[in-house]
């Protein structure tokens, strides 16, 4: 009868339904340990990566002093330790935790809860963290680092002598070293005499992470999915939300553009001196930059 057969038919889509909802479900599911799953073994791929290219290195964290910290931030209430490195969403990460002041804590402290905390860092593509250091830093100079920096590059690089004192007049006259004059100043003698400043300096130069057993490495290319592992990880995904961060201007594709104006033995230096963060950190020689 008909109704037989409209019954029928209500049943087998109640049923295809339940079927089809449950499938949804499992598939949610399988997508869900597949991800995590990828992400596990993308973690313990860059770590394994870590304790290879460490493994001659014989010291331990009895060779840090507070400077050599200067750039761990210590979230006490979460028992997590960040190292920050400038231009790499430390700004965000900085909102995010809460940060314990670390000047008058003993040393022997900040080295006990390294070992025990969950300590974690971003990093990113050494030639673009340069690029981005030129732009925030040379560009964008404050009285500070016209001061430090960007006179001292336009004297000794550009030959520009009765420069102004105030950056705002600087800017207004349209000093601005070229970002092939930033790796003359990089690649000099006299500025390897001393540590680079930070927003430029060696990103292993900051964390150590021969020194510290990192639980998580994160790239600045992969940030908030990195981000959010992370919290997880943490079991803080539920409390802390990270901040969206903004289109990033520059991108790995762009960087063959700003290194045109270098010549090709000047970036084999600067590789040179960045190399330890390219093989640290797992990013790849740049080939086309540094072969004819």
């Amino acid at each position: 009868s008909s109704l037989h057969r409209v019954l029928t038919s209500f049943f087998f889509l109640v049923i295809l339904y339940k079927w089809d909802f449950n499938s949804r479900i499992f598939l949610r599911y399988l997508h869900l340990v597949f991800a995590a799953t990828k992400f596990s073994e993308q973690q313990r791929l860059r770590k394994a990566l870590l304790r290879k290219q460490c493994g001659g290195v014989n010291q331990s964290l009895v060779n840090l002093n507070k400077i050599d910290l200067k750039n761990f931030i210590v979230d006490d209430k979460h028992g997590i330790i960040y190292c920050y490195i400038p231009k790499v969403a430390c700004t965000n990460w900085k909102r995010t935790l809460i940060e314990c002041p670390n000047a008058d804590v003993c040393l022997c402290v900040l080295q006990a809860k390294l070992k025990h905390y969950t300590k974690f860092l971003f990093v990113r593509d050494p030639f673009v963290h340069l690029i981005s250091a030129y732009r925030d830093k040379m560009l964008n100079y404050d009285q500070y680092f016209f001061k430090g920096y960007v006179r001292v590059i336009l004297q000794r690089y550009k030959k520009q002598t009765d420069l102004p004192h105030n950056h705002e007049v600087a800017k207004k006259n349209g000093l601005r070293p070229s970002f092939y004059n930033f790796i003359q100043y990089i690649l000099d003698p006299r500025t390897q005499t001393y540590e680079f400043e930070p927003h430029w300096r060696q990103m292993y130069r900051l964390c150590h992470p021969c020194l510290i057993e990192y639980d998580f490495v994160g790239h600045q290319e992969s940030l908030q999915e990195d981000a959010q592992e992370l919290l997880k990880m943490v079991k803080l995904e539920n409390d802390i939300k990270f901040p969206p961060s903004y289109a990033n201007m520059t991108s790995a594709d762009s960087v063959m553009d700003w290194f045109q104006s270098v010549p090709l033995e000047d970036r084999r230096k600067l590789y040179r001196i960045f190399k330890e963060d390219f093989q640290l950190f797992g990013y790849r020689r740049p080939t086309e930059l540094l072969e004819d």
